[in-house]
């Protein structure tokens, strides 16, 4: 008898001691679900066509408003899974703006990102954006669960989220995911990653691809539509038309100069050429993005923090080199959008209060409060709240020595919330996006062809109508694009050019 139970136990005991862990047995059923793991395994490359839609993140009307629409047409992602390789050609056709097509094609080779222009010239990206990328190929069932099944992978910390069985996955070269199988289907429905949102003000930034209307494909189930976000914002939603397993993707190696190049940094390093304008008044420029330095009696007052932290924290250096016994009491934002409002953390750090429309003041409080631990910035290291000052349609900074008039430009559809700064003794006006100057042409350059089109400015005619409404006496613009031009340039661009 008592050998009997002992048998009895031991069994139950070695059943125990065999059944699969939870963790594992969340990807074996997904695996099974998709077609087997030896298909899964077996799958070199993936070749995935189709069209859809691209979401414009932080480019948006205002805060809350939807985020501005490209058509995506022509869309194909080759995928190289063991090879980490992989090549995106997509057209994308803006609703908004410059509605003229465009060809995009973004590439990876192991550790090189590298992206094409339209001249077919290869460039060498930074070595975030090749994270971001190779991040990217998990972002497909396929990826995910050969990432899963592979030597070396760490699966953990299985849980119920909702309908979804969960699990944390960490590559054996250390990259890591979260993949999310539906519990009655055990079909992947979304994998998340982690991203460092450098050139944007979000920071420490969820990405997460869920996975829709799965269809048979060379005996593997595969999604036919891919659904991707960036924090809580749709950035991609592309509808596939067809998924071809191992065939011919071309060469998907990066050439050999661009291997070979060293990777740029993630954020340009900061050039900052100041020109005086004024008594007082700076134009900081040197890049794509300028600021505006106003000196008062006690204080100075920058026009943008663009960017990112590089660059802000170089403007601010350059405010205090320019006049270092007065602090920066306020820094105007003029509109929202993610390359304007990238630098706003800084010039909280420093202590400065923000001015920016009313519609923009809990965007900015809420960026202020988002966690930067990927990449820690001047505010993570040195935490303050963010004072926010708002316009509604005008607000004068005036003391003994200077008078600055800041006005929301009303019905531009590049942003509700946009405000533009006027200088009344220098009859100038700050303005962004709005009106950016063409640059002049190089000495040696050929004159254009005589029925050359003028160039399209969308939004200038709303500008020029803006100030002339308001009745300023405007001189001269300057644009945080571009370059200082006289008033009368955007008076005749707005008659050549369209604001919607």
């Amino acid at each position: 008898m008592r050998i009997r139970n002992w048998s009895v136990a031991a069994i139950f005991l070695f059943a125990g001691c065999t059944s699969t862990p939870p963790e594992k047995a969340v990807i074996n059923d997904a695996a099974t679900a998709l077609g087997g793991a030896d298909k899964i395994q077996a799958v070199n490359t993936l070749t995935i066509s189709g069209s859809g839609e691209n979401l414009n993140l932080g480019q948006n009307s205002s805060p809350d408003a939807p985020t501005p629409i490209l058509k995506v047409s022509e869309y194909q992602r080759s995928i190289d899974f063991a090879g980490k390789r992989s090549r995106l050609e997509q057209v994308r056709t803006a609703t908004v703006g410059n509605t003229a097509p465009a060809k995009q094609i973004l590439c990876l080779d192991g550790d090189a990102a590298f992206n094409v222009n339209a001249a077919g010239m290869a460039t060498r990206a930074s070595d975030q954006v090749a994270k971001d990328r190779r991040a990217e190929i998990y972002h497909h069932p396929i990826g995910a669960i050969r990432a899963a099944l592979a030597q070396g992978a760490i699966v953990a910390n299985p849980r119920k989220e909702g309908n979804a069985d969960v699990v944390d996955i960490t590559t054996a070269d250390g990259a890591k995911l979260t993949l999310y199988v539906d519990s009655q289907t055990k079909l992947p429905s979304k994998v998340t990653t982690m991203t460092d949102n450098i050139g944007g003000p979000l920071g420490d930034m969820l990405v997460e691809t869920s996975f829709a209307n799965y269809t048979d494909t060379a005996g593997l189930k595969l999604p036919t539509r891919l659904t991707t976000k960036n924090d809580k914002y749709t950035v991609a939603d592309i509808q596939v038309s067809a998924n071809v397993v191992n065939g011919n993707t071309g060469d998907l190696s990066a050439p050999a100069d661009v291997k070979s190049a060293q990777a740029p940094p993630a954020a340009a390093p900061a050039m900052i050429t100041v020109e005086e304008v004024g008594k007082g008044l700076w134009y900081l420029t040197g890049q794509s993005h300028h600021s505006v330095l106003v000196e008062f009696a006690d204080h100075l007052v920058l026009i943008e923090t663009p960017q990112h932290e590089v660059r802000s924290a170089a403007v601010v250096a350059k405010a205090k080199e320019l006049r270092p016994n007065k602090p920066i009491k306020y820094v105007i934002n003029t509109h929202h959008h993610f390359d304007h409002s990238g630098g706003i953390r800084t010039a909280i750090a420093e202590g400065a209060t923000i001015i920016t429309h009313e519609g923009n003041k809990a965007f900015i409080e809420a960026m202020a409060s988002r966690p930067h631990t990927m990449t820690p910035d001047a505010l993570s290291n040195s935490p303050k709240s963010a004072v926010v000052e708002t316009v509604s349609d005008k607000r004068v900074l005036k003391d003994s020595t200077r008078t600055v008039e800041i006005y929301h430009m009303a019905g531009s559809a590049h942003s509700a919330t946009m405000l533009m700064v006027y200088f009344p003794v220098e009859r100038l006006i700050g303005e962004a996006d709005v009106y950016n100057p063409p640059a002049l042409p190089a000495a040696n350059a050929p004159p254009p062809p005589v029925n050359a089109p003028p160039p399209v400015f969308p939004f200038v005619a709303n500008f020029v109508e803006n100030v002339h409404k308001l009745g300023l006496k405007v001189d001269r613009i300057m644009p945080i694009h571009g370059r200082i031009v006289p008033f009368k340039d955007a008076e005749a661009a707005a008659k050549t050019s369209s604001s919607d």
